[in-house]
């Protein structure tokens, strides 16, 4: 067994299909075929279940996949290690952020990553947070900014900053004539919500259990702008992150933000990576940089630009 052979073996995991697997990995068809054969010859079982239109794993396939993908971030951080003793903050380092987070973050904080790291080449991907913790495990990702709490004692965390929940209202809402609520008023109201798979859905409804607040059942959005447009055209009230409700002074007369007076719904927001990974000296100073936001972005009623009493 050799790197190459575990190289196949993910491509074709990956790409489901012989030819497109051996193009991605610059070889002939026959030839990563036959080292597929080879590796399971070795291994004394079959790793892909083969049929004329379509490649699946099996369950042993589907064990040894993670373990090759595992080795193979491995190597990579090793190569990466020797670049970087010899090139300090050059390379490139790949970088993870939910959809709920990075519009909105990213475009604030890109500026003075640029700033910092000139050299640094990274590569950003924006998926849903199981999607991301997965790579990061699989090495796919070298870190990603996520909501807190996550369980893994493999990964390592630096908390950025805590981004409290505003809710977004029409203007035509009994609320719109209101600067706050308290949290228990919450459960007068339904509340439109994303669909699964989002952590901001997971924490909308933690906010709900506290509040006693219902979701509305007859919309599930796919996207947090959707929910936003939603509230702009008068159906119905969400929960909006802060860095979300930031620069909102075009939808004033259409929208309106209520904070909460007391229980104080928030998320928590991290920069993860492997304990393993040889990154961390410079991850570690990346959070320093993504954690030095203007205090403006983390509460827009402190921007005169996004005032909640504007447009009245």
């Amino acid at each position: 067994m050799n790197l190459r052979e575990l190289q196949y073996l993910v491509a074709l995991a990956d790409h489901r299909n012989f030819r497109r697997a051996a193009d991605a990995c610059l070889v002939a068809q026959p030839t990563l075929s036959t080292q597929i054969r080879k590796l399971e010859e070795e291994l004394g079982v079959a790793l892909f279940e083969r049929s004329p239109r379509r490649v699946m794993l099996t369950p042993a396939g589907q064990d040894a996949v993670g373990r090759a993908r595992r080795i193979l971030a491995e190597m990579e951080g090793m190569r990466e290690a020797a670049r970087r003793l010899s090139r300090p903050e050059s390379g490139t380092a790949r970088l993870g952020v939910f959809p709920t987070l990075g519009p909105y973050l990213l475009p604030e904080v890109m500026p003075a990553v640029r700033a910092r790291f000139p050299q640094l080449q990274l590569l950003l991907t924006e998926e849903k947070s199981d999607q991301l913790l997965a790579r990061l495990r699989e090495g796919r990702l070298d870190a990603a900014i996520l909501a807190l709490p996550v369980h893994d004692a493999s990964l390592h965390c630096e908390p950025l900053f805590e981004e409290p929940f505003f809710l977004a209202v029409p203007r035509s809402h009994e609320l719109a004539s209101r600067e706050s609520l308290r949290m228990e008023e919450l459960s007068r109201y339904n509340l439109m919500l994303l669909e699964d798979g989002h952590c901001l859905r997971d924490q909308a409804l933690e906010v709900c259990h506290l509040s006693g607040a219902q979701e509305g059942s007859e919309f599930r959005a796919t996207s947090l702008e959707t929910l936003r447009q939603m509230v702009l055209a008068g159906l119905g009230v969400t929960l909006m992150p802060a860095l979300a409700a930031t620069g909102m002074a075009a939808y004033s007369d259409r929208l309106h933000l209520l904070r909460f007076e007391n229980g104080n719904p928030s998320r928590q927001i991290g920069l993860f990576w492997r304990r393993t990974s040889a990154l961390g000296p410079l991850l570690e100073e990346l959070a320093v940089v993504l954690r030095d936001l203007p205090p403006k972005l983390l509460d827009p009623r402190n921007d005169p630009s996004t005032s909640l009493a504007a447009a009245r």
